[in-house]
């Protein structure tokens, strides 16, 4: 792991930041990006902004949450980060956030489950809902990080949503697919209701999905 390696790292949270914010998926000082570099973690730091992070906002930790490099606060969520990464060796990056449409299921506590649009059953089959617990709490890492065992995203109950994949900029368009489907799923509600894949059609994209990886 060298410094350009990290540099680099920092470029691609700052990058994906940006467009999380773009896209309104993290008002404010909201939520947190994590990349693993080797066994130690960058992190966003405790209350920056997504859309305008530098550098300096990025700090370096290991695997116990110890800072390795930097000079501010990691993200409370860190632990989490951590706890994602030691169940899937396969997940690089972490995204969360508190995207308004998959938030909404969030604080009501439903699952992004149903299979209406073939590319969330793709993609994830399924979104669970993680029990509350106090956010940057040791609870909160119990409840959530076993999820991530089965599932790429998990839905934090009254409080958001969290993604891993290979890489930041998957874990990126995770995020988007995820809110839309969340934004989709609503508005069928508001429709009537949408009209579910069947157990047929299902299982003929969970096949294509096996036979992809």
């Amino acid at each position: 792991m060298t410094l350009n390696e990290i540099s680099q790292a920092k470029n691609l949270i700052i990058k994906y930041g940006k467009k999380l914010g773009e896209k309104n998926m993290s008002p404010a000082t909201s939520g947190n990006i994590s990349v693993r570099m080797g066994e130690n973690v960058l992190i966003t730091g405790s209350g920056t902004c997504l859309e305008d992070l530098s550098e300096e906002d990025i700090v370096l930790i290991d695997k116990d949450a110890n800072i390795i490099e930097g000079t501010i606060k990691p993200s409370s969520e860190k632990n989490l980060h951590n706890a994602i990464y030691a169940i899937r060796p396969d997940i690089n990056a972490i995204i969360h956030c508190h995207a308004p449409y998959s938030s909404a299921f969030a604080v009501c506590r439903i699952p992004l489950s149903k299979p209406i649009i073939s590319e969330n059953v793709f993609y994830f089959g399924e979104i669970p809902v993680a029990d509350y617990a106090l956010p940057g709490s040791e609870k909160l890492v119990e409840n959530t990080a076993k999820f991530f065992a089965k599932h790429d995203a998990v839905l934090l109950a009254n409080h958001g949503i969290v993604i891993g994949a290979k890489d930041i900029k998957n874990a990126y368009y995770l995020m988007e697919t995820a809110e839309t489907y969340a934004q989709i799923c609503l508005n069928s509600m508001l429709l009537g209701g949408a009209k579910e894949l069947n157990k047929k059609e299902t299982e003929e994209i969970y096949a294509l999905r096996s036979a992809s990886k």
